[in-house]
């Protein structure tokens, strides 16, 4: 994380005084700048590369069985009204020669969900990325997520949830192994 931008401080304080609240009251003095370092965070994902995150992590191996890594954490920010949405990723590959270290399917999660984003993007781009890592024969990513935009405002749905998903390669093509990948995530989905 960089430097807090001034403009950003700037527009932080523009907007609490659009809604109605005195930026200059003790309780908001600091406010601007917390709320641009929080951003600076938020929406650390600009900032990255798949390379970057992924840091030489690709590692020639035998063996071609599927592997999956579950319950990945994610939180992001709607792109229609910046409002927070989060939940849990489960990606699947299968290897054709290259494995990638475990940690970095986290850290490939956080370079697309720290953006400003929708769920179903960021299921693609997860997907995309492993594909483009490490050419499997095949590429798995589901992804359920609760939505403030839809739970906090609007239709105010609390217990609502988004399941997307995205299958390439053997996953897309052979029935079996989507529904090998589907049965071993399947007892996380909403357990929580």
């Amino acid at each position: 994380m960089g430097a807090v931008r001034p403009d950003l401080k700037l527009l932080t304080h523009d907007w609490l005084s659009a809604i109605g609240e005195d930026p200059e009251r003790e309780g908001l003095l600091k406010t601007p700048e917390r709320v641009a370092k929080a951003w600076g965070f938020l929406t650390g994902g600009y900032t990255q590369t798949l390379t970057g995150v992924t840091n030489d992590a690709v590692f020639e191996a035998e063996g071609s069985e599927m592997v999956i890594v579950k319950d990945i954490e994610f939180y992001s920010m709607c792109e229609h009204h910046m409002l927070p949405f989060y939940g849990r990723a489960h990606i699947a590959y299968i290897p054709d020669g290259k494995i990638l270290g475990l940690s970095k399917f986290a850290r490939i999660v956080d370079l697309y969900a720290r953006r400003l984003q929708v769920q179903e993007r960021i299921t693609t781009q997860v997907a995309d990325a492993v594909l483009e890592l490490l050419a499997p024969k095949g590429v798995a990513v589901l992804m359920e997520g609760v939505h403030l935009c839809m739970a906090m405002r609007g239709v105010q749905k609390q217990n609502s949830s988004t399941t997307t998903s995205a299958m390439r390669g053997l996953f897309k093509d052979d029935a079996r192994t989507r529904a090998e990948f589907m049965s071993a995530v399947q007892g996380t989905l909403r357990s929580r």
